[in-house]
């Protein structure tokens, strides 16, 4: 059910793109539209992992540097019959983790150099089984697709507000109607965007919680890790792209209060209650 609707939410943001392009320019910007849909789509599938680690600064992490590391991906990856990912640390105190990559075979999970020090070996063991979770699921490949869909339909609706102010105006002065629907994309689109982006993520998480629950054999230590790591990203907001923060298990920029309003992670006690219910069902 959750794929379905991922999907679902996929297709309708595509398709809002390129009926937004068309309200904007006419046949004109409708055809541009599903021309640059199919060039991001393609960049989506083939660069989903670079363009992630490099909005992170993101950087190689080495057997060497984390052995034990390692060791607890490898017997996880085991426990979910999938490949070894890449691993990549990320810069940052705050204790947080991402998945991203367009298949279990190209893959890889990255880790703040703040989760290595704050969580124990059973907490990091559920944060590491929920982006693996992601990665089985294919959470990570549509991720990176809202980001790109969600990132290219806010600037279209800027080159309209400029087309508008600047030419747009002038061409549609005897068609109030034209300037009307205009008017309305512009204003719609971003908000489409992120509307539709904030509920794929929020049911990818969902899930992803569940099935690293199955993966790390019980959901007690994602549970526990998850409310550290949210009230250490609320005293601590990461430096990031806003545009990259809903790929986290925690929202990392939690502290700033505008971004709570319009987060992309469902609330912590809501994914706590159904790790616990899990956990009850398991007793």
């Amino acid at each position: 059910m959750y794929r379905i609707k991922t999907f679902f939410l996929m297709a309708l943001l595509t398709v809002v793109f390129i009926l937004v392009g068309g309200a904007i320019a006419g046949e004109q910007g409708l055809i541009m539209a599903f021309i640059i849909a199919l060039v991001l789509n393609f960049i989506g599938y083939w660069k989903s992992d670079t363009i992630a680690i490099k909005m992170t600064r993101s950087r190689p992490l080495s057997e060497s540097e984390a052995p034990e590391l390692y060791a607890m991906v490898r017997n996880l990856t085991q426990n979910a019959s999938m490949p070894m990912p890449k691993l990549y640390l990320t810069p940052s105190s705050q204790p947080n983790a991402f998945a991203t990559g367009r298949n279990p075979k190209h893959a890889a999970v990255a880790v703040t150099e703040g989760i290595l020090k704050m969580l124990d070996r059973r907490e990091l063991e559920g944060v590491i089984a929920h982006e693996l979770a992601h990665i089985k699921n294919y959470d990570t490949l549509i991720s990176t697709f809202a980001t790109v869909l969600a990132g290219a339909l806010a600037f279209l609706a800027r080159m309209g507000q400029f087309r508008l102010l600047f030419g747009g105006m002038r061409g549609n002065r005897n068609n109030g109607a034209a300037v009307l629907l205009q008017l309305v994309a512009i204003i719609l689109a971003p908000l489409a965007a992120m509307l539709v982006k904030m509920a794929i993520s929020r049911s990818r998480e969902y899930l992803a919680d569940a099935t690293g629950a199955r993966i790390a054999g019980t959901p007690d230590g994602l549970a526990s890790a998850l409310s550290k790591m949210s009230r250490a990203a609320e005293r601590n907001p990461m430096r990031i792209n806003e545009a990259a923060s809903h790929m986290f298990i925690v929202n990392p920029i939690a502290g700033q209060r505008f971004s709570n309003l319009f987060s992309t992670h469902p609330p912590l006690e809501q994914r706590v209650a159904r790790l616990r219910r899990i956990e009850d069902k398991r007793a």
